[in-house]
């Protein structure tokens, strides 16, 4: 096994940042320094990253998490806020989330211990659309709209062309349902700040193929086989 799939398959790290690591030194094979990118690590092969020795998983932990609004992204919080990490407390594997959803987001979380299925998830490459419901005050135009299924500026960036469909509004609101490409950093409420709209609720439903569905807040599930293949099947493009 190609030694940066090695190190992220011990859920340490994406392939990326392991060819980085093992660059900048940080990776040992038998006790020395390995600065080759493509080493193949052999059975036997005693890996260590920052003198901690690792191995892959024995066991792939892939999982959805309805993640409630108020929980941050993170294994970790230094002001000691509720984390993802509080609700898979009873999974036994260190599994980390996949990409972000912003603390005032709720909705559809990947967690797993795989790296590699990680990077795949978050490359831009592959464009897997997510799917948001969202809820933006007063009534959403077709000229704003238009804008969106076209592409806006969300200062420095030029989001790709967004699928909307309107699912409800009033004086008052409008509820859409909006798939987007990319991920950049609270993207879907800079789009619509960017036409002048404010969201007010904002859920992801859905990564790919791989839906929410009627998962409880606060909540997980493990993938089915059928969404594995269908992500495996990604991994091969």
């Amino acid at each position: 096994m190609r030694l940066n799939r090695y190190i992220a398959s011990a859920g340490l790290c994406s392939r990326r940042k392991a060819d980085a690591l093992t660059e900048n030194g940080n990776v040992k094979v038998n006790g020395f320094v390995m600065r080759e990118q493509g080493y193949d690590v052999k059975e036997g092969d005693v890996v260590e990253v920052d003198g901690r020795v690792i191995r892959p998983a024995d066991k792939r932990v892939c999982i959805v998490l309805n993640k409630p609004k108020g929980c941050i992204t993170s294994v970790g919080d230094a002001q000691n806020r509720p984390t993802v990490m509080d609700l898979v407390g009873d999974i036994p594997e260190r599994i980390f989330p996949v990409g972000r959803l912003d603390c005032d987001t709720a909705g559809l979380l990947i967690l797993t211990n795989d790296g590699a299925l990680s990077q795949m998830l978050t490359h831009p490459k592959h464009k897997i659309r997510k799917t948001y419901r969202a809820k933006v005050g007063g009534l959403l135009s077709d000229a704003r709209i238009a804008r969106l299924r076209k592409g806006v500026d969300i200062g420095g960036f030029v989001t790709s062309p967004a699928e909307l469909r309107v699912l409800r509004q009033t004086e008052r609101a409008t509820t859409v349902e909006i798939r987007i490409i990319e991920g950049k950093n609270r993207q879907v409420r800079r789009m619509f700040a960017a036409v002048g709209c404010k969201v007010i609720e904002l859920e992801r439903v859905a990564v790919g193929d791989i839906l929410l569905g009627r998962l409880k807040e606060g909540y997980y599930r493990k993938l089915t086989r059928r969404e594995l293949a269908y992500l495996d099947e990604i991994s091969r493009k």
